[in-house]
């Protein structure tokens, strides 16, 4: 990360608590402009709740959080975000081309219809997730993949500058994997992304910086650098191993 650039999110000694429970304790972290960030951890450790207070939907207890020079409430609108889990109606009459517009109601007023812009900047994100031939679909007919790619691109019909995204291919095929991470090499040059994932893969290979979460975080800094050397210290919830190309070793959270 490059300290003469300003950060697009800044979080500053953040805590968080449910119930008076510690779920985050003493978070500071920047991010910049075409950052590509991978956040790993295991399942509790915060991961999801970080992503939330990012977005405004959780406040912090205490700390300070910039988004793009604001707070947070009034940051997310550059923001595309892409959840773990998705609660809805399958059965909703509604089609992927509808589901995708839907990205753009946040940038539009109330009462707003969708013009052919609007339906234009639709379809180039279902191509660029490889669902354009699936637009009439009723949601209902898709897979979990499927529609795991049609949130991807409803999240990118915004043109964020800054890309969220929750364990994004739990229900993707390993073809489409692949290819979806070829997709988001092409979209760090545009933006910044931040990926939650416990794909050690994706962190051998595509990202850029690595940070493990579990209650407190701990940045590692640019994977070029664990890739050239070693280390006899795995203090990382998860064990990264990558067979045929340079071990990504992380560093000693003390």
């Amino acid at each position: 990360m490059n300290e003469k650039q300003t950060p697009i999110i800044e979080l500053d000694n953040i805590n968080f608590s449910y119930n008076h429970v510690p779920i985050l304790e003493n978070i500071t972290l920047n991010v910049y402009e075409k950052d590509f960030l991978g956040i790993i951890g295991p399942n509790g450790g915060g991961k999801t709740t970080l992503l939330k207070i990012i977005l405004g939907l959780l406040k912090p207890t205490s700390g300070k959080i910039s988004i793009f020079g604001n707070p947070p409430v009034k940051g997310r609108s550059l923001i595309g975000y892409v959840p773990q889990v998705f609660n809805f109606h399958r059965d909703f009459p509604i089609t992927v081309l509808d589901v995708v517009l839907m990205g753009q109601l946040r940038k539009t007023p109330i009462g707003h219809h969708y013009n052919l812009e609007d339906k234009t900047s639709a379809q180039n994100a279902l191509q660029q997730v490889e669902m354009s031939d699936f637009k009439d679909r009723h949601i209902s007919n898709l897979s979990g993949g499927q529609l795991q790619r049609v949130m991807i691109a409803r999240a990118l019909i915004s043109k964020p500058k800054l890309l969220l995204l929750d364990e994004p291919l739990s229900n993707i095929d390993s073809r489409w994997q692949t290819e979806f991470y070829q997709l988001l090499k092409q979209l760090k040059q545009s933006f910044a992304i931040m990926l939650v994932t416990h794909d050690t893969s994706a962190l051998l290979t595509y990202v850029d910086q690595v940070a493990c979460l579990n209650r407190r975080l701990f940045y590692h800094g640019p994977t070029q650098e664990g890739l050239q050397h070693l280390s006899d210290a795995y203090q990382c919830p998860i064990e990264l191993i990558g067979h045929g190309i340079p071990h990504r070793v992380l560093g000693d959270h003390s």
